[in-house]
């Protein structure tokens, strides 16, 4: 900022006057070129520092925007498992911390992350498990045997005693695979069957609750990826021509025309078949390209060492 003294000494030289402005000019167009950018990895645009978000566990940075985004899209698909960094490629492999979480959602959004991931630890716990029965939301504690067997467990709350296996009401002649045959109404209404009809029952793996209305009997479950068939509980992670279904108590379940399975078995051959053709085609032009590869890896090399090499003039 130029004070009145210096003004009236630079207005009886225009020449100083130009070039004094054209100074100031630079040194404000500097100033504001000299401002960071960063690229976001979610939408590969640029943005200043004050619109990014630095994650605390692996340092990695997205604009905020992109990142409340992808924070209310994991809650509502995730089952209440953790956030993990959008970057795939990301090496900490980092997680968001319930701080950064709650500063970036709406508050209802972050009440039903904390509800998503409190039942996905009961789920987990083998200490721990949800009352079966369906107006009672208690969390009741098993008392593991020293034989691992199934044991009894009773809630606190409705007073009702199940097994700690299968969730159903305690069964101490029977095996669970028996008693899931068997539906015993009790006082706080019927126990989540898990017959071929049942419409609610529970991932073979993790134990989650699954409830099915309509359309296919191939099911994956949210919470661990496990795909199985709905009526038997048969793993179904390989069976990717879903070859289940011709065959056994399962045939012609499946819930799509055959047609449809047909169409399915298609497109996974031809796709297998695809990426046999880009093997055969690719193979032989990488072994034609490997000579030239190792020369330009053994050139890089060579030039890295002299650049070393101390001179001996």
């Amino acid at each position: 900022m130029l004070l009145y003294n210096d003004l009236v000494k630079l207005m009886a030289s225009p020449g100083k006057i130009c070039h004094s402005i054209m100074m100031t000019g630079i040194s404000e167009v500097g100033e504001l070129s000299l401002e960071p950018l960063v690229t976001c990895k979610l939408c590969l645009s640029e943005y200043s520092l004050d619109k990014m978000t630095s994650l605390q566990d692996c340092s990695c940075i997205f604009c905020t925007s992109c990142l409340k985004q992808y924070m209310q899209l994991a809650i509502r698909e995730g089952c209440g498992s953790p956030i993990t960094c959008p970057d795939m490629v990301c090496l900490s492999r980092g997680t968001l911390q319930e701080t950064e979480i709650s500063s970036l959602v709406p508050a209802d959004q972050f009440q039903l992350y904390q509800r998503l991931k409190f039942e996905r630890e009961v789920h987990l716990d083998p200490l721990r498990t949800w009352c079966p029965s369906a107006d009672c939301q208690t969390v009741c504690q098993i008392e593991l045997s020293e034989s691992e067997l199934p044991v009894p467990v009773k809630c606190q709350a409705c007073y009702l005693t199940f097994c700690s296996s299968c969730k159903e009401p305690w069964h101490l002649d029977r095996s669970c695979l028996e008693s899931h045959l068997l539906v015993v109404p009790n006082e706080q209404g019927a126990l989540i069957r898990t017959d071929t009809d049942a419409p609610i029952k529970q991932c073979p793996i993790c134990r989650i609750h699954i409830e099915r209305n309509e359309g296919c009997a191939q099911m994956m479950c949210k919470n661990c990826k496990h795909t199985f068939c709905w009526y038997c509980l048969q793993n179904l992670d390989n069976d990717i021509f879903l070859r289940h279904y011709d065959k056994g108590p399962c045939r012609n379940k499946l819930g799509h025309s055959r047609a449809s399975v047909m169409w399915n078995r298609t497109q996974v051959v031809g796709i297998l078949v695809g990426l046999g053709i880009i093997a055969l085609v690719t193979s032989p032009l990488l072994l034609l390209a490997s000579p030239c590869i190792i020369c330009c890896v053994c050139k890089s090399c060579r030039g890295k060492k002299k650049k070393h090499i101390p001179s001996t003039t």
